[in-house]
Order: C-alpha cells, then sequence, then structure tokens
C-alpha cells in the first residue's frame, strides 16, 4: 500500500459508496468503487458493500495500493500532429487506434507514438502520461496532449470547468423530430452488463448538447457538444433518446451501415493555453470512410 486514509463519522449518513465519495474527495467514485470491490475501503475493519448505511462512529479506512507498473516502450509512429508548442499538442487520431496502454494491450498505443515524439507530463504517472481526455478506441479525432505538469494541470481544470470545446459529428439512427436540444442525464455502470454504460439514477451528471447538420431519411447527422465528459457519453446519450450512433458495436442495432465502429469523430477542439492564456481553435476533417458514407447516403436519399 502507498497511502492510506482514516475518516471517524460524525454527521454524514447515507450509503457508503455516497458518503465515501464526500469524505475522500481526492478519489474519483469509480476509483472508490474499485477499491471497495478489492477490498481496499472497509468500514469498522470489515469489508462491506457499497449499499451499507454509514452511522455516527463508523470508521472508513481507504489503504490504496502501489500501481501496478507498466513498462511502456515508446514506438516511433506517423502521427497526425495538429498543433505543438512547448506545453501542449493536438493530434488527429485515427479509428481503431487505444489511447493508452494497460495490461494486456501494451503496444501500439497513442502513447506509445506520442512517447517517442515528445516529452509528456507526469501527473497520471506512467499509466497515462500526457492524456488528459480520451476518446474511445473506435472514436476517431482531435485529442489535447499535457507536455508538462503546468500544462496537464491547467488543462485538466478547464475540463472540470467546462471552459474548453469538444464537439463532435455522429451519425445516428432515425430521423429526429428536434432540430436541436441538450441531453441532461446521468451515466452510470450499467446495473446487469458491468462492460456497458447507461442512464442511471444515481449516475454521474452528463449534458449533451447537440444539433442537427443533415437529414437522411432513416439517419441523422448531428453536431454533439459535450459539457461533461463521462464514458461512451454520446454514445448513450443518443440511444437514450432513441437514436443509437451507426456501426456502435455496443449501444447500437445489430442491422445497421457497415463499417470500423461507431460513426464518432471529434471534430473540434477548443481551449485556453496554459501559459499564454490565448484561445487555441481547432478542427479535423472527417475520416475517409465517415465522408464517403455520408456522400452516399446523401446520393440514395436524393433519389427518393
Amino acid at each position: 500500500m502507498i497511502e492510506e486514509k482514516i475518516v471517524t463519522i460524525e454527521n454524514e449518513s447515507g450509503r457508503l459508496d455516497k458518503v465515501a465519495a464526500q469524505v475522500f474527495s481526492t478519489l474519483s467514485r469509480s476509483q472508490l468503487k474499485k477499491l471497495l470491490a478489492e477490498g481496499h475501503l472497509t468500514v469498522n475493519n470489515q469489508v462491506v458493500k457499497a449499499k451499507y448505511k454509514v452511522q455516527a462512529g463508523d470508521v472508513i479506512k481507504v489503504m490504496i495500493p502501489e500501481p501496478k507498473h507498466l513498462d511502456i516502450v515508446a514506438e516511433k509512429m506517423d502521427l497526425d500532429i495538429v498543433y505543438e508548442d512547448e506545453d501542449v499538442l493536438v493530434v488527429n487520431k485515427p479509428q481503431g487506434m487505444v489511447v493508452h496502454p494497460a495490461p494486456g494491450h501494451e503496444s501500439g498505443t497513442l502513447v506509445n507514438g506520442l512517447l517517442a515524439h515528445s516529452p509528456l507530463s507526469t501527473i497520471n504517472g506512467t499509466f497515462r502520461p500526457g492524456i488528459v481526455h480520451r476518446i474511445d478506441k473506435d472514436t476517431s479525432g482531435l485529442l489535447m496532449v499535457a507536455k508538462n505538469d503546468l500544462a496537464h494541470q491547467s488543462l485538466a481544470q478547464q475540463l472540470k470547468e467546462k471552459t474548453n470545446l469538444r464537439e463532435y459529428l455522429a451519425l445516428v439512427h432515425g430521423n429526429l423530430k428536434e432540430n436541436e436540444g441538450t441531453i441532461d442525464a446521468p451515466i452510470g455502470r450499467h446495473p446487469i452488463d458491468r462492460k456497458r454504460q447507461a442512464v442511471v439514477k444515481d449516475g454521474r451528471q452528463a449534458v449533451t448538447h447537440f444539433k442537427v447538420r443533415e437529414r437522411f431519411g432513416d439517419y441523422t447527422l448531428v453536431s454533439c457538444r459535450l459539457e461533461t465528459g463521462r464514458t461512451h457519453q454520446i454514445r448513450v446519450h443518443m440511444k437514450y433518446i432513441g437514436h443509437a450512433l451507426v456501426g456502435d458495436p455496443v449501444y447500437g442495432p445489430k442491422k445497421t451501415i457497415t463499417g470500423k465502429g461507431q460513426f464518432l469523430h471529434a471534430a473540434k477542439l477548443g481551449f485556453t493555453h496554459p501559459r499564454t492564456g490565448e484561445w487555441l481553435e481547432f478542427e479535423a476533417p472527417l475520416p475517409d470512410v465517415f465522408a464517403q458514407t455520408l456522400d452516399r447516403l446523401e446520393k440514395s436519399f436524393k433519389k427518393i
């Protein structure tokens, strides 16, 4: 163990997972959930379930284990770097590339390539150097990367305060009734399938603003601006309103347009430069397969 935190409950009450998130505010709910599942979060030295009702006098202890060491090998890659200076870089990630290594998937990731290109921030340790936010393996588009800790702290704070710009283009099933709207629905782990996310009552706040860009009858191209950044947020939110992403292997229907995963592209990215205070904004064109699919849809729709 590298750290131990102990709190004696005075006034707090309710479920253990909710109370733990309050008293150990430096740890995320997902971290606490993992620690609880692994027996590293105890009440009165006993391993209990997340729904345990906390009472006055309870002693909650969390033991944070040393992170598993993962040797990340720098790999020379042909990266599409849109912008770079001494503090930050913006990279256009191709569809199919994992952002950072994980046990069992230790090479060929964006981080492997970035390490061969330049120094990266150390705030996330050896696990996710430089990575401030992520996009899914089968989502393409823009990511901001911190080259030092000063930049990382600033960019992370901007994400927390929702002052940056992250706008995606998504091709979804169906014809939306509205031209634009906002989905404000909490997201958390699916209650049955733990590998999926879902809109759940006790999830974390998630807000997505969408706008229709083009209609193709049974399909619609929308832009989605993230106010929060939950796992699979756009994919879950669009499914929630009845318009799952085309090609989504997890949340979409089986009968769909073939591709290499969901048609989702991080098209616009904007943030305040950590050192100069200047607002920077970038845009990345759609990948070929996405653009070609839209072209086919447009041609077939006009024939109707």
